[in-house]
């Protein structure tokens, strides 16, 4: 990997044999989240996700890090997800039940302009792990029209960069297709287990080859697609557990980790010079 320093901050290492030039980034500096480049995912299908929140569940600590934190509100216990674009499908509608009470709803809600979405190139977020069961924590893209057919070069698809079920343990890098429902599809490849002490970064190239994962600046499998043609988004989730069971409530080990955080550094976007 190649070395990529900026100022002020830890470097980046990027894949050999190419130029790169940054074209998106947040190092999270300052006191406030830049709502220029995120906002808070707060709907799924259409509907409120009662324990996605906003705002109280994250801060910038003023060492140029964002915290999500698992806390407890209103008798439910929650987190914050952060996207830079959106889905249709979660466009809220004035229908604003519990999301997983039926999926999608018709006509759904209004559209939102995107803050940043991107296609080829190399996506690269680090971070600390949460320390504690009960809640998980993920970097992924996503399209905004993945599902809408089952063409994934007009449709999307969902790359899953990192995702940490457990803590210290990152399952397989997914790229998921064809939607979320009767034809859902997935690759799958890599995984391993991290420290939850140390800083990680978790690395996607998405180029004509396919999406190539990266883990600590080594490479962590390749898949050679399915190949979308969609510019797609940036989301950093927290989800807490319990809630996408039928008795919709949290977990007994998700009231035990109210307190833990999930920690980013930076997350960074290069193109190919």
């Amino acid at each position: 990997m190649k070395e990529y320093k900026v100022e002020g901050h830890a470097s980046s290492f990027l894949p050999e044999g190419k130029e790169w030039k940054m074209v998106w980034n947040d190092e999270f500096d300052g006191k406030e989240l830049d709502k220029t480049k995120w906002d808070f995912r707060t709907h799924m299908m259409g509907k409120r996700h009662r324990t996605w929140i906003e705002d109280e569940g994250i801060e910038l600590d003023g060492n140029s890090n964002v915290v999500f934190k698992c806390i407890e509100k209103d008798g439910e216990i929650c987190s914050c997800q952060l996207q830079t674009g959106y889905n249709y499908m979660d466009a809220p509608h004035k229908d604003d039940g519990d999301c997983w009470g039926g999926g999608l709803v018709w006509p759904i809600g209004k559209f939102k302009k995107h803050k940043f979405v991107h296609g080829h190139g190399y996506y690269e977020c680090r971070c600390k792990l949460q320390k504690k069961e009960g809640w998980w924590s993920a970097f992924w893209v996503q399209s905004p029209t993945i599902g809408c057919c089952d063409d994934t070069e007009i449709a999307g698809v969902e790359i899953d960069i990192m995702e940490s079920f457990h803590p210290g343990k990152i399952v397989k890098h997914n790229v998921i297709y064809n939607g979320y429902g009767e034809d859902y599809k997935a690759v799958s490849v890599g995984g391993g287990d991290l420290d939850v002490e140390e800083w990680h970064t978790f690395g996607l190239l998405w180029d004509e080859t396919g999406y190539t994962f990266y883990m600590d600046g080594k490479e962590d499998g390749h898949s050679d697609g399915p190949m979308t043609h969609r510019e797609e988004f940036i989301i950093i989730s927290t989800e807490v557990n319990g809630y996408r069971a039928k008795e919709r409530r949290a977990s007994e080990q998700a009231k035990l980790a109210v307190g833990d955080e999930f920690v980013v550094d930076y997350v960074r976007v290069f193109d190919e010079i």
